[in-house]
């Protein structure tokens, strides 16, 4: 599909199905080599004519379980579309007294606890092996500017949200919530968030070298409070519709400027570039199937006549 011109992408997670105060342009529904995204991709305007695209991570009904979204549909639409820096919004448990229900949070770090059946590379089934760096699995540049923007935007909205940094979150496999003991584990493990989404499209945008980043909103405590209920899905939808009004303030009250910044280039600086060294020596006689396959995420490597040495 033809670039949109689109810089910024947004993916909505459980309870954020659509974004207000935004002029919609078209829906397209690209066909990518890992199938069609989770929703069709609503292509949005902002009052000054700002482009961005949003996809909701679970459906625009929430009919996909998160061990089945396909993300690598997803990442590779939204860069099919232009889109170089993603804003995803995923609704998270707490595992530390002080993240409040209601309360904002972006992670800093990721503990995978996800049981290896999500693919996880658009590499999976291809003659060609990639190890992307992912020491810093977010896009530093762009979580400092947000922790700026969003704390500024909480503040603007007045309900007394707080926003919490430098955060861990535990991405488990779901769709199970966590037993007590295994929450009060993820504590000791230095976990603050817990969710069952971030990865692996943390791990897919590093490959697409897309600059990533998640705004965590808490719904519940998980399970590991001793003299609480452990959480249910009920208690969960009691604290999902505040915190989706919330987050549907922020993301108009910064998508304009973050549009800029992306513009001026800086925050979008680490990930260009950065599969340049990720990807193993190939074989001349790679196939014609993996090579357009992989071209269509990362043409700068798998072009024509660019089969390394």
């Amino acid at each position: 599909m033809a670039s949109r011109d689109v810089l910024i992408g947004v993916i909505g997670g459980t309870g954020l199905y659509h974004l207000d105060n935004l002029t919609l342009i078209e829906t397209v529904n690209p066909e990518t080599p890992w199938g069609s995204p989770s929703s069709p991709i609503a292509i949005c305007s902002l009052k000054s004519g700002t482009k961005v695209a949003f996809v909701a991570r679970h459906g625009r009904h929430h009919n996909i379980s998160p061990s089945v979204v396909p993300s690598r549909a997803n990442i590779a639409a939204l860069k099919s579309l232009g889109v170089r820096a993603i804003l995803a919004f995923s609704s998270v448990g707490s595992l530390r007294e002080e993240i409040v229900p209601g309360h904002f949070a972006i992670p800093t770090q990721i503990i995978d606890r996800t049981k290896g059946i999500r693919p996880a590379s658009f590499f999976e089934g291809t003659g060609v092996v990639a190890h992307a760096t992912f020491g810093e699995p977010f896009s530093i540049k762009l979580v400092r500017w947000l922790e700026v923007e969003v704390e500024k935007a909480l503040k603007a909205h007045g309900n007394g949200v707080v926003l919490h940094k430098d955060r861990c979150i535990i991405c488990m496999e779901g769709p199970q919530f966590s037993t007590r003991a295994e929450s009060m584990m993820y504590r000791g493990w230095g976990g603050d968030l817990i969710n069952m989404s971030v990865l692996p499209e943390a791990k897919l945008a590093r490959e697409a070298e897309v600059s990533y980043a998640l705004i965590a909103t808490a719904t519940d405590y998980d399970s590991w409070r001793p003299h609480s209920e452990v959480v249910t899905a009920t208690q969960v939808i009691q604290t999902l519709r505040a915190n989706a009004d919330t987050a549907k303030f922020v993301a108009a009250s910064i998508l304009e400027d973050l549009h800029i910044a992306a513009l001026q280039g800086d925050i979008l600086s680490e990930e260009k570039g950065s599969m340049k060294y990720s990807i193993m020596p190939r074989d001349a006689q790679e196939s014609e199937e993996d090579t357009k396959k992989l071209a269509f995420i990362l043409p700068e490597y798998f072009g024509p006549n660019e089969l390394a040495n």
